[in-house]
């Protein structure tokens, strides 16, 4: 029975002080090692952590493609030939996946206007950065205040990705085999 609560005290050691204790050295008649003199190399170098894979910029925007497929079957359907479908076949199914991607998307990125007016009424630029507004038509050297409001343009507030944990995003969708 004393071998048995040895082996749990070595371990429970090992695990959360990565050293035995005196008391577990002696139950197993062992000797702490001491210091080396310092003419002979000093304790092996400790092997680098393992590296996390690489994360890419495309891997968030191969990810949400991931999801509206998961869940709308989007790339399926922009990667069909409907040509030979009639407008109001293609106006049904499109009614169906509109409302399965804003949900996907609603869940994966909160969007906000960047501008929060009515279009068509004068709105004032609220800034002059053109990643933020972007002025069109007959624009002067110096952009002015404001203009009329086109396209509130969208702004991500909050990203719901889930991490990727070790799978290849590049994979929108696995290949799907049926077996019989």
């Amino acid at each position: 029975m004393n071998r048995i609560v040895l082996a749990f005290r070595s371990f429970f050691n090992v695990l959360f002080s990565g050293t035995l204790s005196d008391g577990v050295l002696n139950g197993l008649r062992l000797t702490r090692r001491t210091a080396v003199a310092s003419a002979t190399p000093s304790a092996a170098p400790k092997p680098a952590p393992a590296a996390a894979p690489a994360v890419r910029a495309s891997d968030g925007a191969l990810q949400l493609l991931a999801i509206l497929q998961r869940d709308a079957r989007l790339v399926d359907f922009l990667m069909e030939d409907i040509a030979g479908y009639s407008d109001d076949q293609v106006g049904a199914a499109v009614r169906e996946l509109h409302d399965q991607c804003r949900d996907s998307l609603g869940r994966a990125i909160v969007l906000e206007p960047v501008i929060d007016g009515v279009e068509g009424t004068f709105a004032k630029a609220p800034s002059a950065d053109p990643n933020v507004v972007k002025f069109i038509g007959n624009v002067p050297a110096k952009p002015p205040a404001g203009g009329t409001l086109r396209h509130k343009g969208w702004r991500a507030v909050k990203t719901n990705l889930p991490a990727l944990a070790g799978r290849d995003a590049a994979v929108v969708a696995p290949a799907e085999i049926e077996i019989e």
